[in-house]
Protein backbone atom coordinates (compact mmCIF):
# COMPACT_ATOMS: atom_id res chain seq x y z
CA UNK A 1 0.00 0.00 0.00
CA UNK A 2 1.41 3.41 -0.96
CA UNK A 3 1.90 6.11 1.65
CA UNK A 4 -0.96 8.18 0.21
CA UNK A 5 -3.40 5.26 0.06
CA UNK A 6 -2.46 4.30 3.63
CA UNK A 7 -3.18 7.88 4.70
CA UNK A 8 -6.53 7.83 2.90
CA UNK A 9 -7.41 4.55 4.60
CA UNK A 10 -6.64 6.03 8.04
CA UNK A 11 -8.71 9.13 7.30
CA UNK A 12 -11.63 6.98 6.11
CA UNK A 13 -11.51 5.05 9.38
CA UNK A 14 -11.48 8.25 11.41
CA UNK A 15 -14.42 9.67 9.44
CA UNK A 16 -16.43 6.50 10.12
CA UNK A 17 -15.55 6.62 13.81
CA UNK A 18 -16.52 10.29 14.01
CA UNK A 19 -19.88 9.64 12.37
CA UNK A 20 -20.50 6.77 14.80
CA UNK A 21 -19.60 8.88 17.84
CA UNK A 22 -21.73 11.83 16.71
CA UNK A 23 -24.62 9.43 16.10
CA UNK A 24 -24.13 8.00 19.58
CA UNK A 25 -24.57 11.48 21.05
CA UNK A 26 -27.56 12.25 18.79
CA UNK A 27 -28.99 10.28 15.89
CA UNK A 28 -30.03 13.57 14.30
CA UNK A 29 -26.63 15.28 14.69
CA UNK A 30 -26.56 16.33 11.04
CA UNK A 31 -29.84 18.23 11.47
CA UNK A 32 -28.97 19.75 14.85
CA UNK A 33 -26.76 22.54 13.46
CA UNK A 34 -24.05 22.19 16.09
CA UNK A 35 -21.43 24.95 15.89
CA UNK A 36 -18.44 22.73 15.10
CA UNK A 37 -16.54 25.75 13.76
CA UNK A 38 -16.85 27.53 17.11
CA UNK A 39 -15.48 24.50 18.93
CA UNK A 40 -12.43 24.68 16.62
CA UNK A 41 -11.49 28.29 17.36
CA UNK A 42 -12.10 27.90 21.09
CA UNK A 43 -9.77 24.86 21.10
CA UNK A 44 -7.23 26.89 19.11
CA UNK A 45 -7.16 29.52 21.86
CA UNK A 46 -6.71 26.85 24.52
CA UNK A 47 -3.93 25.24 22.48
CA UNK A 48 -2.07 28.53 22.18
CA UNK A 49 -1.87 28.74 25.96
CA UNK A 50 -0.31 25.26 26.08
CA UNK A 51 2.12 26.27 23.34
CA UNK A 52 3.00 29.62 24.85
CA UNK A 53 2.67 33.08 23.34
CA UNK A 54 3.40 35.57 26.15
CA UNK A 55 6.60 37.44 25.34
CA UNK A 56 6.79 38.92 28.85
CA UNK A 57 7.32 35.59 30.65
CA UNK A 58 9.17 32.33 30.14
CA UNK A 59 6.95 29.53 28.81
CA UNK A 60 7.72 25.92 27.92
CA UNK A 61 5.80 24.23 25.10
CA UNK A 62 3.63 21.43 26.49
CA UNK A 63 3.93 19.19 23.40
CA UNK A 64 1.68 16.31 24.58
CA UNK A 65 -1.09 18.75 25.53
CA UNK A 66 -0.79 20.65 22.24
CA UNK A 67 -1.06 17.37 20.35
CA UNK A 68 -4.10 16.40 22.42
CA UNK A 69 -5.78 19.70 21.53
CA UNK A 70 -5.03 19.04 17.85
CA UNK A 71 -6.74 15.66 18.16
CA UNK A 72 -9.79 17.35 19.69
CA UNK A 73 -9.86 19.89 16.85
CA UNK A 74 -9.69 17.06 14.31
CA UNK A 75 -12.89 15.60 15.79
CA UNK A 76 -14.66 18.89 15.04
CA UNK A 77 -12.97 19.26 11.65
CA UNK A 78 -14.11 15.81 10.55
CA UNK A 79 -17.63 16.63 11.71
CA UNK A 80 -17.65 19.81 9.62
CA UNK A 81 -16.48 17.92 6.54
CA UNK A 82 -19.13 15.22 7.09
CA UNK A 83 -21.74 18.00 7.19
CA UNK A 84 -20.94 18.95 3.57
CA UNK A 85 -22.86 15.94 2.26
CA UNK A 86 -19.87 14.63 0.31
CA UNK A 87 -19.16 10.91 0.48
CA UNK A 88 -16.61 9.49 2.92
CA UNK A 89 -14.43 8.54 -0.07
CA UNK A 90 -14.53 12.07 -1.48
CA UNK A 91 -13.79 13.66 1.89
CA UNK A 92 -10.96 11.20 2.53
CA UNK A 93 -9.27 11.92 -0.78
CA UNK A 94 -9.54 15.69 -0.27
CA UNK A 95 -8.23 15.52 3.29
CA UNK A 96 -5.35 13.28 2.22
CA UNK A 97 -4.21 15.93 -0.25
CA UNK A 98 -4.64 18.75 2.27
CA UNK A 99 -2.98 16.96 5.18
CA UNK A 100 0.04 15.97 3.09
CA UNK A 101 0.42 19.47 1.61
CA UNK A 102 3.85 21.00 2.13
CA UNK A 103 4.12 24.70 2.95
CA UNK A 104 6.91 27.03 4.00
CA UNK A 105 5.24 28.13 7.23
CA UNK A 106 7.65 27.80 10.16
CA UNK A 107 5.78 29.62 12.93
CA UNK A 108 3.31 27.44 14.81
CA UNK A 109 1.38 30.44 16.17
CA UNK A 110 0.78 31.85 12.68
CA UNK A 111 -0.37 28.47 11.35
CA UNK A 112 -2.73 28.19 14.31
CA UNK A 113 -4.15 31.65 13.61
CA UNK A 114 -4.89 30.63 10.00
CA UNK A 115 -6.73 27.57 11.34
CA UNK A 116 -8.69 29.66 13.84
CA UNK A 117 -9.35 32.40 11.30
CA UNK A 118 -10.93 29.99 8.82
CA UNK A 119 -13.20 28.70 11.59
CA UNK A 120 -14.28 32.21 12.65
CA UNK A 121 -14.56 33.82 9.21
CA UNK A 122 -15.69 30.96 6.99
CA UNK A 123 -17.04 28.49 9.58
CA UNK A 124 -14.72 25.99 7.92
CA UNK A 125 -11.96 23.50 8.78
CA UNK A 126 -8.69 24.53 7.12
CA UNK A 127 -6.91 21.18 6.91
CA UNK A 128 -3.78 22.63 5.28
CA UNK A 129 -3.30 24.98 8.25
CA UNK A 130 -4.01 22.02 10.52
CA UNK A 131 -1.29 20.06 8.70
CA UNK A 132 1.14 22.93 9.31
CA UNK A 133 0.30 22.83 13.03
CA UNK A 134 0.91 19.07 13.08
CA UNK A 135 4.25 19.38 11.30
CA UNK A 136 5.44 22.20 13.55
CA UNK A 137 4.65 20.23 16.71
CA UNK A 138 6.30 17.03 15.36
CA UNK A 139 3.07 15.10 14.87
CA UNK A 140 2.67 12.92 11.78
CA UNK A 141 -0.51 11.33 10.45
CA UNK A 142 0.27 8.00 12.12
CA UNK A 143 0.45 9.70 15.51
CA UNK A 144 -2.75 11.65 14.80
CA UNK A 145 -4.45 8.37 13.90
CA UNK A 146 -3.14 6.64 17.04
CA UNK A 147 -4.28 9.43 19.35
CA UNK A 148 -7.57 10.03 17.53
CA UNK A 149 -8.65 6.38 17.58
CA UNK A 150 -7.53 6.17 21.20
CA UNK A 151 -9.64 9.15 22.29
CA UNK A 152 -12.61 8.04 20.21
CA UNK A 153 -12.47 4.50 21.62
CA UNK A 154 -12.20 5.79 25.19
CA UNK A 155 -15.26 8.01 24.58
CA UNK A 156 -17.23 4.96 23.41
CA UNK A 157 -15.93 2.95 26.36
CA UNK A 158 -17.05 5.66 28.78
CA UNK A 159 -20.53 5.74 27.24
CA UNK A 160 -20.79 1.94 27.46
CA UNK A 161 -19.78 1.96 31.12
CA UNK A 162 -22.17 4.49 32.59
CA UNK A 163 -20.57 7.87 31.81
CA UNK A 164 -23.89 9.56 31.13
CA UNK A 165 -25.52 7.93 34.18
CA UNK A 166 -22.68 8.99 36.48
CA UNK A 167 -21.57 5.44 37.36
CA UNK A 168 -18.38 5.41 35.30
CA UNK A 169 -15.12 4.89 37.22
CA UNK A 170 -12.56 7.53 36.15
CA UNK A 171 -9.62 6.31 38.27
CA UNK A 172 -8.32 2.84 37.37
CA UNK A 173 -6.06 1.37 40.02
CA UNK A 174 -4.60 4.77 40.89
CA UNK A 175 -4.43 6.15 37.32
CA UNK A 176 -6.85 8.31 35.34
CA UNK A 177 -8.39 6.56 32.35
CA UNK A 178 -6.53 8.94 30.00
CA UNK A 179 -3.22 7.76 31.45
CA UNK A 180 -4.18 4.12 31.03
CA UNK A 181 -5.23 4.84 27.45
CA UNK A 182 -1.86 6.50 26.68
CA UNK A 183 -0.04 3.39 27.91
CA UNK A 184 -2.23 0.87 26.10
CA UNK A 185 -2.44 2.69 22.75
CA UNK A 186 1.33 2.60 22.31
CA UNK A 187 1.45 -1.15 22.88
CA UNK A 188 -0.74 -1.95 19.89
CA UNK A 189 -0.16 -1.99 16.14
CA UNK A 190 -2.07 0.86 14.49
CA UNK A 191 -1.88 -0.90 11.12
CA UNK A 192 -3.92 -3.86 12.38
CA UNK A 193 -7.35 -4.06 10.73
CA UNK A 194 -8.96 -4.51 14.16
CA UNK A 195 -6.86 -1.85 15.94
CA UNK A 196 -9.89 -0.19 17.52
CA UNK A 197 -11.38 -3.51 18.65
CA UNK A 198 -8.04 -4.52 20.19
CA UNK A 199 -7.86 -1.19 21.98
CA UNK A 200 -11.40 -1.45 23.32
CA UNK A 201 -10.70 -4.96 24.62
CA UNK A 202 -7.46 -3.79 26.27
CA UNK A 203 -9.41 -1.07 28.10
CA UNK A 204 -12.04 -3.63 29.09
CA UNK A 205 -9.31 -5.85 30.54
CA UNK A 206 -7.92 -3.01 32.67
CA UNK A 207 -11.21 -1.44 33.81
CA UNK A 208 -11.79 -1.95 37.55
CA UNK A 209 -14.76 -4.27 38.04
Amino acid sequence: MSQLSAATNQIQQMLSLQDAMNSRVSETWRENNYEWYRAIWVECAEMLDHHGWKWWKHQEIDVPQVQLELVDIFHFGLSLRLMTGASVNEISETLTQELTHQSNENDFKLALEVLAGAAVTNKAFDATAFADCMRLINMDLDELFRQYVGKNTLNFFRQDHGYKEGTYIKIWHGKEDNEVLAEVVHQLDTTAADFQQQLYQALEDKYPS
